[in-house]
């Protein structure tokens, strides 16, 4: 069975909107403005080869398939050769390889993804979908790497839900500049 773990660069004010630049955003590529330091980029190395899928929303996945199939090295290779997932009613033909939009319902198509899927399937970015997944209770780690910047406007990671989720704080650690990486998981889920 596999688990959706959450993946997502942060500023303190809770924007994750374009942390990589490529968005036209007016603070687009922020989280390059912070050095993760060496831990930092480890961690994130580290998480991608751990992963065995990827589930993106549509706008994050045609970021990313503009992006990385013309770079190569370990991070590149892992994320262009893994199975990807894209939660979309109006992508039709995904030429990334590896690559299968999911129609309907997002907790139907994510429930039944993780039956199907072993291992960690990772989320980047994608903030709806994101929303989605917290509110019907699909996360199963929420990893954060909080940027110490504030914004003061943009896309924010956490949206109304219809009831509160409450988290438990299952690993922190400071990298880089200040950097946070703050690991959380469902309050029911075991040590």
């Amino acid at each position: 069975m596999g688990r959706i773990v959450v993946t997502e660069f942060v500023s303190l004010d809770g924007v994750v909107e374009d942390p990589g630049g490529s968005e036209d955003f007016k603070h687009g590529g922020w989280s390059f403005e912070i050095s993760r330091g060496k831990e930092g980029d480890k961690f994130r190395l580290d998480e991608t080869l751990e992963a065995e899928a990827l589930l993106l929303g549509r706008v994050t996945y045609e970021g990313f398939a503009e992006a990385w199939p013309s770079r190569d090295g370990e991070f590149a290779d892992k994320f262009n050769n893994m199975p990807k997932y894209v939660i979309s009613s109006t992508l039709e033909d995904p030429e990334w390889n590896n690559s299968t939009v999911l129609k309907g319902d997002v907790a139907e198509q994510v429930s039944k993804l993780k039956q199907e899927q072993d291992g960690d399937i990772v989320v980047h970015g994608s903030p709806s979908l994101v929303e989605a997944l917290i509110e019907h209770d699909l996360v199963d780690e929420l990893r954060l790497m909080v940027f110490p910047v504030v914004l003061g406007s943009g896309k924010r990671l956490f949206g109304e839900t219809t009831d509160k989720k409450s988290l438990r704080l299952a690993d922190s650690k400071m990298v880089g500049d200040g950097v946070a990486i703050l690991t959380y998981e469902p309050a029911g889920a075991m040590p």
